[in-house]
């Protein structure tokens, strides 16, 4: 049995709720690896191996030790749950699309941990934001994208289904962090010679709501535009 652990929703980070409602502590409870932002959407979270490190807006990459840095939006899940192994003679987005519909993983959550070389790797982190806060689409024109070449590392992602839209971004969520920990970020894209390592297949899905936090408990969902402000805000997955 494996549980794919997500803390607030998407639809509550387009409609402006940035600020952070859970610590990392707490998410820690729930899963060693994973990927999120934290207070403000400053930047990308990726926890590997137990450890949290984040890509700011500026391209720049942290370890974080604080456990009591709080983040608005999560996913996480253990590194130990039961999982398959995978491996890409070639890989890119399109790959792990096909990942997906070959082996009929549409209607579940799964997760990848991925690791290889990479001859190019394109990535984009949101800058801090401060209240009052702007939304997601809004942030999406200022954020900053960054690329590499030649780089090894790991790639972090998870695929949701179509059906659960809003709650999470449909598709794949990937986060990347290069093995020297210099350099990471949202994946926008990659081409890699080979990669290899776990698939997992989520049979439980459990969602945290914040349901103490104010500004989570005010904001309305605007449904019109959601799926098409999702797609601007997470990017290409060609």
């Amino acid at each position: 049995m494996a549980t794919v652990y997500q803390h607030s929703t998407l639809a509550a980070l387009m409609g402006k709720v940035l600020g952070g409602s859970a610590t990392l502590a707490e998410l820690k409870q729930h899963g060693d690896t994973g990927i999120g932002t934290f207070d403000g959407l400053d930047g990308e979270m990726i926890m590997v191996d137990g450890e949290v490190y984040y890509m700011d807006g500026e391209g720049q990459i942290h370890h974080v030790t604080d456990m009591e840095k709080t983040v608005p939006f999560a996913t996480v899940h253990h590194i130990d749950d039961e999982k398959q192994k995978v491996s890409f003679s070639a890989g890119d987005m399109k790959e792990m699309v096909s990942l997906i519909s070959d082996r009929q993983l549409e209607n579940t959550f799964s997760g990848v941990v991925l690791r290889g070389s990479f001859n190019h790797m394109k990535v984009r982190s949101a800058p801090k934001s401060e209240r009052p806060f702007p939304s997601l689409s809004e942030i999406t024109h200022t954020q900053r994208e960054f690329e590499k070449n030649d780089v090894d590392g790991v790639l972090i992602g998870y695929y949701s289904p179509e059906l659960y839209q809003g709650t999470v971004a449909a598709g794949w969520h990937v986060h990347f962090l290069s093995d020297d920990r210099t350099f990471g970020g949202h994946v926008l894209g990659f081409d890699a010679n080979e990669l290899a390592g776990d698939l997992t297949i989520f049979d439980n899905y459990e969602l945290h709501l914040p349901i103490h936090d104010k500004e989570f408990r005010e904001h309305h969902v605007d449904m019109d535009g959601l799926k098409e402000g999702v797609a601007a805000a997470e990017g290409s997955q060609d």
